[in-house]
């Protein structure tokens, strides 16, 4: 189950293209953040041509790309972490800052607390036209 707001998300997830979340270990208190897209592309033959689709990606059993994350989750069970939407993202380049914001706000490549090891991010403002003040 994903928690928005303090809910259980029951939003339709066709409005966004995806979200920023926070994956806690409720055992230790560690967290780790990251992005999941909605949807993934799929690309499949039609008479000699590739024909690209966007089809919907596992997001609701979605627990990380982190493997010590998922290690975790392995031995101590599902039930002992929250899985948290941060925010919900039109674009893609809007869910790439905004998971980028929220590990540099946090120093999560600092701290122990988190399981964060990287981040990787590459944006054009352009992108972004819809969050920009007038």
């Amino acid at each position: 189950m994903w928690l928005f707001e303090g809910s259980e998300f029951a939003g339709d997830p066709s409005d966004y293209y995806g979200y920023v979340y926070k994956i806690t270990n409720r055992i230790n208190g560690r967290q780790y953040i990251g992005r999941k897209y909605f949807t993934t592309s799929k690309t499949r033959q039609v008479k000699g041509k590739k024909r690209r689709s966007r089809v919907a990606s596992d997001w609701e059993k979605y627990w990380g790309s982190n493997e010590e994350l998922k290690q975790d989750v392995k031995l101590h069970g599902e039930e002992n972490f929250t899985r948290e939407i941060l925010r919900l993202c039109k674009t893609r380049a809007e869910c790439s800052y905004f998971e980028t914001k929220f590990i540099f706000d946090v120093d999560a490549l600092l701290k122990q607390q988190y399981y964060n090891s990287w981040v990787s991010c590459k944006i054009n403002k352009n992108h972004l036209k819809h969050l920009l003040e007038s």
